[in-house]
């Protein structure tokens, strides 16, 4: 292994586990174009899409990243280059609809094979296209013209590559081929068949369209599913959410900008919305990268009227973990978010989570005391905006906390998040008892099981029930479970039908109080969460049902250590 597999193994406390990796080499899909060899077009596409750009969009709509050429810009997430994003179920609502939007988030390099160097290589796509634009496949459907503000597909079969302003849009693949709904019909059955949802990759060579590797959607860094704990005492609260969450968690928040709504929509002059804009910007370079939140009324980006929310660019607001927008009812109206759209591939890019909110809506919380409130610093790190204190509150919530942290949680299985205040995630608790309930991280969760495992092993009596082994398996025992997941065990059993009976009480007993636990914990509701197989000395013998995990050659349960008494 090279040190990153061995970092990661080591951070996640799975170099005790054995693991094996097959290699499989494909033949790369193409055609030849000039002295290039690639595919018209490929990209990845996702059952679930965990960035929505429109609350028309649900997360079964998917997610499809588009790129011509090789499918690597796809893959990878670049600061240099977009792919062009699309939602499967929902192919009419595009990300960037504005011509400046469309104009900065198109493809404008593509990933080849250089055929006379026999390498691998990254050229502008204008270059290419001027070059040799007529042997491209499919190029009427990858391209649009852009002239006169306008932008628009090719008209008939005549595209001057020398004169023509081209840029990549897929609008023609989108709209005039069946392209899409193949990509989505194809998510659809292979997540029913697999049973969970799943990515995939692609590529095209004009002709056909290639399958070129199917898994199990796995959710990348920061994009897992936080558990959200029940019972959280008020004063720890800072908001909560329960409509369009994505997935994600930010551990570790030490400034909170909060532009107050109703200060911002009484600055009667226009330079002072401005203003806010600027100082929004001046904070995004001081504080500290990714640690701090930017909580703010209606539309960030907002570009024509900016009284809708706080007109800043990307640059203002990138280096910030969390971008969140209020929507504050106004008599019986709620106001429109933006979703981030003014700048949602690099908020997608730079993996930003967003964050709506909605304060007025019943159950939810909003800390308005503590925004308001808590002392402002804003003066002390850019005094030249002190007319804007009253509208700009800068936060610093070690200081006014006792040195805690704002931690977010996002749930999109149960369309819940929560902005809470935490210990830092670098501390650790002392106790046995509360280590095993304690908040962990975010591969804490099989862990936690596994913990919980070896503790009813130890404190189970073989002899009153009759138990020989016990036996941990399935994705407690694989360092995979969720906070969803249930323990599955699997007992010995060589006792009697009155020992069988207590054993099973015992047992229900334990599954209860772990599920009501786990619920406290994590919000997800089981009536327990237990899994309990019992196998005889004849079901070992006869290899019947679950008995064939012991001593199994592949993925084999794990015996857990019985209590022995003294």
């Amino acid at each position: 292994f090279g040190p990153d597999p061995i970092e990661y193994r080591a951070e996640r406390g799975l170099i005790d586990f054995g693991e094996e990796m097959g290699i499989m080499i494909q033949e790369v899909v193409g055609t030849r174009v000039g002295d290039y060899f690639m595919p018209a077009f490929a990209g990845v596409a996702f059952s679930r899409n965990e960035f929505r750009w429109s609350p028309r969009i649900s997360r079964d709509d998917g997610l499809v990243r588009l790129v011509p050429g090789l499918g690597t810009r796809a893959v990878d997430r670049l600061s240099d280059d977009y792919p062009v994003m699309c939602a499967p179920g929902q192919p009419g609502l595009r990300v960037n609809v504005s011509v400046d939007d469309v104009l900065r988030y198109t493809p404008k390099k593509i990933d080849v094979i250089n055929l006379t160097k026999n390498s691998f290589e990254t050229i502008e796509v204008n270059e290419l296209l001027k070059n040799f634009g007529y042997d491209m496949p499919m190029i009427k459907r990858l391209v649009s013209i852009h002239k006169a503000g306008y932008i628009s597909k090719p008209v008939g079969s005549h595209i001057d590559f020398d004169e023509d302003d081209l840029v990549v849009t897929f609008d023609g693949l989108i709209s005039d081929t069946p392209f899409i709904k193949q990509i989505h019909d194809m998510l659809k059955l292979l997540e029913e068949t697999i049973g969970h949802p799943v990515d995939i990759e692609f590529a095209h060579d004009g002709k056909d369209l290639y399958l070129l590797q199917c898994r199990a959607q796995s959710p990348s860094d920061g994009s897992v599913a936080a558990p959200i704990p029940k019972d959280i005492p008020d004063d720890r609260m800072v908001f909560s959410a329960n409509r369009y969450i994505s997935n994600g968690r930010v551990p570790d928040i030490t400034h909170i900008v909060y532009v107050d709504p109703d200060k911002y929509s009484e600055l009667a002059e226009r330079d002072d919305l401005i203003a806010v804009g600027r100082a929004i910007g001046k904070l995004n370079k001081l504080l500290p990268k990714r640690r701090f939140i930017l909580i703010g009324p209606g539309r960030w980006g907002s570009r024509g009227d900016i009284r809708l929310g706080v007109k800043v660019t990307y640059s203002d607001i990138n280096n910030t973990a969390v971008l969140a927008e209020v929507a504050r009812k106004k008599g019986n109206y709620t106001p429109d978010l933006s979703f981030g759209t003014h700048f949602f591939q690099d908020l997608v890019e730079a993996r930003i989570r967003y964050l709506p909110l909605f304060p007025d809506d019943k159950g939810v919380a909003f800390n308005e005391k503590f925004l308001t409130r808590s002392p402002n610093i804003l003066c002390e790190i850019t005094p030249e905006f002190a007319s804007l204190q009253d509208t700009i509150r800068l936060i610093d919530v070690s200081a006014v906390t006792n040195g805690k942290v704002l931690r977010v949680l996002m749930n999109a299985d149960l369309d819940e998040a929560v902005g809470i205040l935490s210990s830092p995630s670098d501390e650790t608790t002392k106790g046995t008892a509360s280590q095993m309930f304690a908040e962990h991280a975010s591969d804490s969760s099989w862990r936690w099981r596994f913990q919980m495992a070896e503790h009813i092993a130890a404190t189970l009596d073989p002899d009153r029930f009759g138990v020989k082994a016990l036996y941990v398996f399935g994705s407690t025992k694989n360092a995979s479970a969720g906070a969803a997941s249930d323990i599955d065990l699997l007992v010995h059993f060589d006792g009697t039908p009155k020992q069988r009976e207590m054993l099973e009480q015992w047992f229900d007993g334990w599954s209860l109080a772990l599920g009501e636990i786990n619920y406290l914990k994590t919000g997800y509701k089981s009536g327990g969460l237990l899994d309990v197989h019992i196998v005889t000395d004849k079901d070992i013998e006869q290899k019947t049902s679950y008995a064939v995990k012991i001593g199994a050659v592949t993925d084999p349960a794990r015996a857990l250590p019985l209590h022995k008494k003294k």
